[in-house]
């Protein structure tokens, strides 16, 4: 009765060479996702200093730039008509 019984390992096939290129795709494809959430979730520090000359308001003669006001083509009035039946 003890010779009946087959205790040897089950036959696997070795991965092709896509199921590797499959799963190491997703491997990577993983990391990426947690590396892109851990970079949103954690603050980053900036090292650099910024010049304070940048943050200053500016005169409102410099910000404020006239806009020439030049008609547009597509906005003209539509011409209404009664349908005819």
């Amino acid at each position: 009765m003890a010779a009946e019984l087959d205790f040897s390992p089950p036959e696997i096939p070795e991965p092709t060479f896509m199921e590797n290129v499959l799963r190491y795709g997703l491997f990577f494809g993983a990391i990426f996702q947690l590396i892109c959430v851990l970079a949103i979730i954690l603050p980053v520090s900036k090292s650099h200093k910024t010049d304070s000359d940048s943050f200053e308001p500016k005169n409102l003669e410099t910000v404020k730039k006239p806009k020439a006001t030049a008609p547009q083509i597509s906005k003209k009035p539509k011409k209404e008509t009664k349908k005819k039946r």
